[in-house]
């Protein structure tokens, strides 16, 4: 019986080598060694400026005058002089909808999704323009966004792009650098093109030649995934240290009975 336990273990530990269990299970989005991935020439050619798209923050500062406030702030208002609107920092956030509508004040609900930031700019003043004289507004979207795996299996960081000109290396320093397992040879970014798919992209790092592939500006919504290194040796010994123990304890008892 002693006997017959302890094969069955080995056919369990072989088992789990075979099978790989939950060996490497926290490693995502791999690739075959022939997987043909985007060229890297062309990445930013993928989008030009941002687009508004639903689920932006959208930061909008309101003037009236073209901007006269913004160039004379200390100037007090004259009379008869168009007073400013919405709030003393002329400042407020507004959410896009999922049904792509943003609701501002005198206008309502309005749609700017699609649209550059420039594009709504002009878009907003138009139409402000019909109640107020001159409008001079400002769009920020304040959570663009990328996402940062840097090489440690299932962890991951989510960067907010406060700069338009961010760049990898910055996202990278942003996200506390490379984890000890992350390869720095195998950095894959997907970005999504004019169609919504998603293209992948890999850079390496590991050498000073990849110098220049530092400077490229990443875009919102970019996943960032940095290729960890295999824990083999330490994972297939979390896996097999348990069954090892119950074999072990049941060889005891058996010889402790069998006295």
């Amino acid at each position: 019986m002693k006997q017959r336990i302890i094969q069955t273990g080995l056919a369990l530990l072989a088992g789990i080598l075979m099978t790989g269990c939950g060996i490497n299970s926290s490693l995502m989005l791999k690739t075959d060694k022939d997987y043909q991935f985007a060229p890297i020439d062309s990445m930013n050619e993928t989008k030009g400026d941002y687009v508004i798209d639903v689920n932006d923050i959208v930061q909008m500062r309101f003037f009236t005058n073209d901007g006269l406030k913004v160039l004379d702030i200390s100037s007090a208002t004259e009379g008869g002089q168009q007073a400013q609107v919405f709030n003393p920092n002329n400042t407020l956030s507004y959410v896009i909808q999922s049904d792509s509508m943003v609701r501002l004040p005198v206008l309502g609900l309005t749609n700017i999704v699609g649209l550059t930031i420039r594009e709504a700019e002009i878009r907003l003043q138009s139409m402000y323009s019909e109640y107020y004289v001159n409008p001079f507004i400002q769009l920020t979207v304040t959570n663009k966004r990328v996402v940062v795996f840097p090489g440690d299996g299932g962890a991951a960081q989510v960067i907010y792009l406060q700069n338009n000109n961010t760049t990898l290396m910055e996202v990278i320093g942003l996200a506390g650098g490379l984890a000890d397992r992350g390869r720095a040879s195998r950095i894959k970014l997907m970005r999504k093109d004019d169609t919504g798919k998603r293209l992948v992209y890999k850079f390496d790092l590991s050498t000073i030649e990849g110098l220049k592939y530092t400077d490229f500006i990443v875009q919102a919504n970019d996943y960032i995934y940095v290729e960890p290194v295999p824990e083999l040796g330490k994972e297939i010994l979390q896996e097999v240290t348990p069954i090892v123990s119950l074999i072990t304890s049941a060889a005891v008892i058996i010889s402790v009975l069998t006295l």
